[in-house]
Order: structure tokens, then sequence, then C-alpha cells
């Protein structure tokens, strides 16, 4: 057998062994994404007047609102003034793992997420949101009891669940169940314009739209609340879409 045979051999078991080992000390390694993102129409992100929003537009810290991909589905668009985790892996209550992409834009800092609490389904509504962003530092008790204090938390005051948006909106504590679902972002670097494109990670709508349909055909004047948001998806400050919001 010929010297570089069997280096060849030596070097292949080698590798192996250290995959093995790398493995065991992290089983998520082994975690196939099994969560695509459901794709539906591309809409362009505007203002109340029509105009194109862009990374420049969105205060640091400010919530803002808008429905996808669904008119009556609604989400949050946040600035949150540093760049995001990239490609960080989550899991559904179901088991199914996904990677969120991280943030977009050219600080990669703009993320969305539905604003549906992943627990009982708190949503803004126009008279009141008792799930918000917070961009000040607030005290929450984690998983284990701890209380925590830290910044940049969404907060459903609803039944206390918090979630990460740095992280792709994974549970940081409460009874939350996964993670907040993702809003796919696409950042147009030739005229700054964002577009939500899909949704992706614990997809709650159906549920949604069975527990609340009476409310939400009040709510937005329609009995056809599954009606697909198509061209454009108007973003606003939650502040002017919601009349109270409710901060704990």
């Amino acid at each position: 057998m010929s010297r570089d045979l069997k280096f060849g051999r030596r070097s292949f078991v080698k590798l192996c062994a250290s995959a093995v080992a790398m493995i065991g000390a992290n089983p998520k390694l082994l975690a196939k994404p099994d969560s695509e993102i459901h794709r539906h129409h591309r809409a362009k992100l505007i203002d109340t007047e029509g105009h194109p929003i862009t990374p420049s537009q969105l205060k640091v810290g400010e919530n803002y609102l808008f429905h996808y991909p669904y008119i009556a589905t609604p989400c949050f668009l946040l600035n949150l003034g540093r760049p995001t985790e990239q490609d960080t892996l989550l899991q559904t209550e179901k088991g199914g793992s996904y990677r969120w992409q991280g943030g977009v834009g050219p600080e990669r800092s703009i993320v969305a997420f539905s604003a549906i609490c992943a627990h009982k389904m708190s949503y803004p509504a126009d008279e009141v949101s008792f799930i918000n962003y917070r961009h000040q530092t607030v005290s929450f008790r984690n998983k284990s009891e701890a209380v925590i204090r830290r910044s940049q938390v969404i907060y459903c005051c609803s039944e206390k669940s918090v979630y990460d948006p740095l992280q792709g909106a994974r549970v940081l504590g409460g009874p939350a169940p996964q993670p907040l679902a993702a809003i796919m972002l696409e950042y147009d670097e030739r005229d700054g314009s964002l577009y939500a494109a899909g949704i992706y990670g614990g997809d709650m709508l159906e549920l949604f739209f069975e527990k609340f349909a009476f409310r939400l055909s009040l709510e937005f004047k329609t009995s056809n609340i599954r009606e697909k948001v198509t061209r454009t998806a108007t973003v606003m400050p939650l502040t002017q879409y919601s009349r109270s919001q409710v901060q704990c």
C-alpha cells in the first residue's frame, strides 16, 4: 500500500472522528431545516402616502406595523440599530428546524416578524396592542424563572412572553412555545427599497383566522380576511395604528 494512500485513509479517519466529536458537543449540527420559506406575493413596503420605505426612514427603536401576507395578519418592522446574527438555527413547537436569514439593509439591522404572539395569539388591534418592541431595558423572567434585565426585546404583556429580535425572535421568557414567525425581507440596493416576500418558522396564521375570524371581520370591515397582500404593504408606526399600547 502506498504511503499516499495510507496518509489519505488516516486523514479521513481523523476527519470522521472530529466530525463525530463536534456533533456530540452540538447535536443541532445534525438538524435539517424542514420549515422552508412559504413564499407569497412580493410586496413593496410603502408609507401611508404611497412612497417606498427605505432603511434610513426607519427610526431605531420605533415600532412599525404592516400587514402581510394577508390583509388581516399584522407584522412588526423594526430597525434594531445594529447588525443582527445571521443564519440562526431555530425550532418550532412541533420540532421542525429552520434558519433565520438575519437582518437586511446597509447595516443588516432591519427585521420583520409576525406580530401574532406564539402563545395565545395576542396581536396589535386598532384599539390596543399588548405586544410591542421595547428598545429600552426591561425586566422579565426567563425559562428558569430568573429575573433578567435587557433591552431590545419584543414583549407580549398578555401572558409575559418575551422574544429576541436580534436572534430571529427566539423565546427568552414566558410561556410561548416557539419563536415568532419571521417575515422574509428583501432589500434592493439600487434604490433602497424593502420588500416582504414570504414567511417562515412556526406559521400560526390558519389558527389565527379560526380563533379571531369574527373580530377580524369587524375590525377590517370585510368577510374576506384571507385576502392576500399583493403589490404593496403599507407601513405605519404602531402608535398610529393602535390607540393604546400596553407596556409591562
